[in-house]
């Protein structure tokens, strides 16, 4: 089995890399973990990655500028049903609209916009860094088994998702409101923060995706 990351030139993705090597090993589980700009190799893989750094409209162009790999996204996420993972501005990617520095198609696979953080406690900085506790919308779901509520995760954002349909969020955080955490829609799920840095939380949320059948 295989796991391919995108690399479309959003940041230094060996952080990710070894966090699901990491994590398919501890788990016991025989996969090739991939960093690749290749559609071709996103066919071939059993899950994919999309992990995300930056602005949004940069990462979308990122993203539509290797050639066939939207239309390979779309093939093998929508169509197929290959299980997805977005991380920060990939989840984010999946929205219908990023309003960052003017408005921007996004992939529109989950409907909803990206908007800029508007923290009601004044006091709060921005961009929201730091760790903070998830509160489980839907613990039920496969990619939260483990988690313990109020399990702690490290965000790096100044953007947030809010999808049209409450029914997409999985788990919220709360910086001066309550935010998106992870979204999730049948094979496709989304960690607004970084599970590569989240340690016990994030090394938990990376196995289940590994084991995950949407």
């Amino acid at each position: 089995m295989s796991v391919a990351i995108i690399d479309y030139g959003s940041g230094n993705l060996r952080s990710a890399a070894k966090a699901f090597e990491r994590a398919a090993r501890e788990a016991g589980h025989d996969m090739a973990i991939r960093v690749t700009s290749d559609p071709d190799v996103v066919a071939g893989a059993e899950r994919i990655v999309l992990p995300g750094v930056g602005a949004f409209a940069d990462c979308m162009a990122g993203l539509t500028a290797l050639d066939g790999m939207v239309e390979t996204l779309e093939q093998m996420v929508l169509r197929e049903g290959r299980p997805f993972l977005g991380i920060c501005v990939g989840m984010q990617l999946m929205a219908t609209v990023g309003r960052e520095h003017g408005d921007h198609d996004g992939l529109g696979w989950i409907d909803g916009e990206v908007v800029a953080l508007a923290p009601t406690d004044l006091t709060l900085k921005i961009p929201h860094m730091g760790w903070n506790e998830l509160d489980l919308a839907r613990p039920q779901h496969q990619l939260l088994h483990g988690l313990r509520p109020g399990a702690h995760a490290y965000f790096v954002h100044s953007y947030h998702f809010v999808p049209t349909d409450p029914a997409d969020v999985l788990a919220t955080v709360d910086y001066g409101g309550s935010l998106a955490a992870i979204i999730g829609r049948h094979n496709m799920v989304g960690t607004q923060f970084h599970p590569e840095k989240s340690q016990e939380t994030g090394l938990r949320l990376i196995t289940n995706f590994l084991e995950w059948t949407p």
